[in-house]
């Protein structure tokens, strides 16, 4: 049976998938079945739910659009090394991440979960696509595995938003204060860490986990 290591992350956070790449090297390096399980953290829980439009979200963040492009690139620096291609160029809003994790939460019930967060992952980062557009999330999910009508029918009622606004209230009381973190048992490593120091962390939290997670 594979270990469990749960994820707390967001939608556009590019150090979670800059992350998920480095968790992928690592538990490949360790030779063990390793499933990651995705949970909600929005990183703007304020952001208005049809999203910014970017560069007055990023000028508001960090003052100028100027200190963004210099951002941008230290990230994309990073992520080319994990073979990763950012194109802030083609990033038009920020969105609002809500509903998106309300897509993780239904691929998980199918066992589509890491698909999902990749495909949605690729699709901002790489394709700067909407992924707070319901149209786009269905378009994303049904191409990553899912029923495209169950996901449309979904996304038109509230279902699974007490479940994302649960689990994610759970993270920060938990004391997740930023990510990605990864949580294995009774112990978690919060940041993008290289491989070594993830597979180290992998088997500590291994040789010393509980029986019951710390986020279920």
């Amino acid at each position: 049976m594979a270990v469990q290591v749960h994820v707390v992350s967001d939608l556009i956070c590019p150090w979670c998938y800059i992350g998920k790449r480095r968790m992928e090297r690592a538990i490949a390096e360790l030779g063990e079945p390793v499933e990651l399980v995705w949970h909600p953290f929005q990183l703007n829980p304020d952001m208005p739910r049809d999203g910014m439009e970017r560069a007055q979200y990023r000028t508001l963040k960090f003052g100028s659009i100027e200190r963004s492009h210099q951002l941008d690139a230290q990230v994309s620096e990073a992520a080319a090394g994990e073979g990763l291609a950012f194109r802030y160029d083609l990033q038009k809003r920020t969105p609002n991440t809500f509903d998106g994790h309300r897509v993780v939460a239904l691929a998980l019930k199918h066992g589509r979960q890491d698909a999902v967060v990749e495909a949605l992952f690729q699709a901002y980062f790489a394709q700067g696509r909407d992924v707070g557009d319901h149209a786009t999330l269905v378009e994303i999910a049904e191409a990553a595995g899912l029923d495209g009508a169950e996901v449309a029918a979904m996304l038109a009622t509230d279902a699974l938003a007490p479940e994302v606004a649960g689990n994610d209230t759970a993270a920060r009381e938990a004391g997740v204060s930023g990510v990605p973190t990864f949580i294995l048992g009774n112990r978690g490593i919060s940041g993008a860490h290289d491989p070594a120091t993830l597979v180290r962390f992998l088997k500590l939290a291994a040789a010393s986990a509980d029986e019951e997670a710390v986020l279920q």
